[in-house]
């Protein structure tokens, strides 16, 4: 007889599911959940078959809800991600997250020549002009760029 070990449902918090396949590792990254032991228990599921996408990675965090900045770093990661709360074991909000048009503040530009780069106070500020994968264009320089998790700020 064969073992099945199962990821258990959680009370409180949030789960994502549909992220991209491969990218859960990066989600955890860019939540800051990979730099320190968390407070309560992250299950990180990887390479599940998926009927919409052939294969995606769940995260399942307990005792806490995203922010909205947050969960603008997970669209562009994984545009077709879902996000949902969950209170007294039930799903209390869904969530589908859209990439958005504009992000600012949330990602540095590559090119070290950008204004955004030098001293002055200048938020960093791109157009998503493709969503999967997602590229960024910088409104001051024009630098077309791919989301790179090591820049999200």
């Amino acid at each position: 007889m064969r073992k099945q070990l199962k990821i258990s449902a959680i009370q409180n918090g949030t789960v994502i599911d549909h992220i991209t396949a491969g990218m859960a590792l990066k989600v955890l990254h860019i939540l800051g959940l990979d730099e320190e032991p968390p407070s309560s228990t992250v299950s990180v599921i990887m390479h599940v078959p998926s009927r919409a996408h052939e294969f995606k990675d769940i995260v399942k965090i307990e005792d806490r809800e995203l922010k909205k900045r947050e969960l603008n770093r997970i669209a562009l990661l994984s545009p077709h991600a879902t996000i949902n709360i969950i209170r007294d074991g039930e799903v209390a909000e869904k969530h589908h997250v859209r990439p958005p048009r504009e992000v600012v503040d949330l990602s540095a530009c590559e090119n070290p020549n950008c204004i955004t780069n030098t001293r002055e106070p200048v938020s960093t500020r791109f157009k998503v002009i493709r969503k999967e994968p997602t590229v960024l264009k910088c409104v001051y320089c024009g630098r077309e760029q791919d989301v790179d998790v090591s820049r999200l700020e």
